[in-house]
């Protein structure tokens, strides 16, 4: 069976906030409805982010949610994670591509239409776009690039497109009304005092939209 491509992609943080581990983070997010869990971090060993993604695949393959590393390809190869997602000063999409083959996703963040468009030519499974808002959970976010940017590059590029930057319970409809086939988010699950309650407003968010 493909792996899917979910449409509410949590990512794990202990940086902007200390109170939740990823594992329980994972767990809260998956209990409010998210159909993806990207393992973010940025900091530790290489050993310790290891030990710490094949713990949450394992939570997130009980569950049937796909699960995705960020940024680190050696972290996926050794968790068995479901893909990558990659920057574009991140390794390689075409050379990510063939270590993981095929099967597993592989996902590209892009701020401009030009990096968009290079991650449809490297062979991205799908588009991380963005910051669509004004966000503080990203130093090297870049400007926003607002509804009609995002609005472009669902248009013109013929992959999944997830809003990211920003994203809210609030602001989600508008996102999806823009054509983006999904959302990911970090502080407005991980930095919440509830994050199961603040992952199913988000999932809420995106059921009344498709209704």
């Amino acid at each position: 069976m493909p792996i899917k491509i979910g449409r509410l992609h949590v990512l794990t943080d202990t940086f902007l906030q200390r109170r939740f581990s990823h594992i329980e983070l994972t767990e809260m997010a998956i209990a409010g409805g998210a159909d993806t869990i990207q393992f973010r971090q940025k900091e530790g060993t290489t050993r310790e982010m290891i030990e710490i993604a094949t713990e949450m695949k394992s939570h997130c393959a009980k569950a049937g949610v796909t699960f995705i590393v960020n940024d680190r390809l050696d972290v996926a190869l050794a968790s068995e994670s479901d893909g990558v997602h990659l920057g574009q000063n991140d390794f390689p999409i075409p050379l990510a591509r063939e270590i993981l083959g095929a099967s597993r996703i592989i996902g590209g963040s892009a701020a401009t239409l030009e990096e968009a468009e290079k991650c449809v030519t490297d062979g991205a499974d799908y588009i991380g776009f963005g910051p669509v808002f004004p966000t503080g959970s990203k130093d090297d976010a870049g400007p926003v690039s607002g509804i009609d940017r995002l609005k472009q590059v669902v248009r013109d590029y013929p992959l999944p497109i997830i809003a990211i930057g920003g994203i809210s319970a609030k602001n989600t409809p508008e996102v999806i009304q823009a054509g983006a086939y999904g959302i990911a988010v970090i502080s407005a699950v991980c930095c919440q005092v509830n994050p199961i309650r603040a992952t199913r407003d988000l999932f809420q968010a995106l059921e009344i939209k498709n209704d």
